[in-house]
């Protein structure tokens, strides 16, 4: 597997199965704009295939905040430590920042806990129309 911290060689053909059961997912091609928008990626590369099998982002100001928006591995190379090397890579790259953010399904709290994250509350706001990216006509 090979790990990239930028986008050099990454198309958005490169970029098909994600955001799996999303009812209206966002297509590859924006897919790569919001990785391009990220203030920070790793990405995981299968070396054979050279498909993106995993990515990570972060959204910070460089200062004091950041935010982990995705974090996602393609369900063929889940269970095989891509997304735990996908946010040790990323806690990394974070490593000045005094706090870092991120929400989760309960499910995934003992993943993020294991690199010493606290359970915290937040507040979303989810408009479902524009999980595309695309505004719907």
């Amino acid at each position: 597997m090979q790990y990239k911290y930028n986008l050099d060689d990454i198309s958005s053909d490169m970029l098909r199965g994600f955001f799996v059961d999303w009812p209206n997912p966002p297509s590859p091609q924006t897919h790569l704009k919001l990785l391009e928008n990220s203030n920070k990626v790793v990405i995981a590369v299968d070396e054979q295939s050279k498909q993106v099998v995993g990515f990570i982002t972060a959204i910070s100001d460089g200062v004091l905040s950041a935010y982990i928006p995705f974090l996602e591995v393609l369900p063929a190379h889940k269970n095989r430590g891509i997304g735990k090397e996908l946010i040790k890579r990323m806690l990394e790259e974070l490593s000045n920042i005094y706090m870092i953010d991120l929400c989760c399904d309960d499910d995934l709290i003992p993943l993020y806990k294991k690199f010493g994250m606290i359970r915290s509350n937040g507040m979303l706001l989810r408009n479902y129309k524009m999980q595309s990216g695309i505004p719907n006509e």
